[in-house]
């Protein structure tokens, strides 16, 4: 197998034109070098917006504080709820707690029938507390009955 030759160029005046013609030679262009010019304007806007961006971030706040309030307030109780079930079945998989909840619950839901649905009198003084609860939640006076 024959050895190549390679050609050089004469000069670094030599265009790419002429470059092109002579056979068996790469050319490799160079892109042009940016200035860092550019890089500060860039630095220089980075900059400009990171030092105002505690004022928007406040002023976006100010300006959508019950919405925001409002959204928190839904995702910390669906976090909540979420979590609470993960207990629950943390506990419920434990052997003999549910059936001890089961009989706590049965027992409660004894004595308050026994305690407040029974008699007149008490379902009297329950309808009272709902409505006292209910007035306290509210922040509703109550009417005297």
């Amino acid at each position: 197998m024959p050895e190549q030759e390679f050609t050089e160029t004469a000069s670094k005046d030599t265009t790419v034109a002429e470059i092109n013609t002579q056979t068996g030679t790469i050319t490799k262009l160079q892109p042009p070098a940016q200035p860092q010019d550019e890089w500060v304007k860039y630095g220089e806007q980075i900059s400009t917006f990171l030092a105002t961006l505690p004022e928007y971030v406040g002023g976006f706040f100010n300006q959508y504080k019950q919405p925001l309030v409002t959204v928190g307030l839904i995702v910390g109780s669906i976090v909540a709820v979420k979590v609470l079930l993960a207990i629950l079945d943390a506990l419920n998989d434990i052997p003999l707690v549910a059936p001890t909840f089961e009989l706590i619950g049965i027992g409660y839901s004894a004595w308050f029938v026994y305690r407040y649905l029974l008699k007149a009198s008490t379902r009297k003084e329950l309808t009272t507390e709902i409505t006292t609860l209910k007035s306290q939640v509210v922040g509703k006076e109550i009417p005297e009955a």
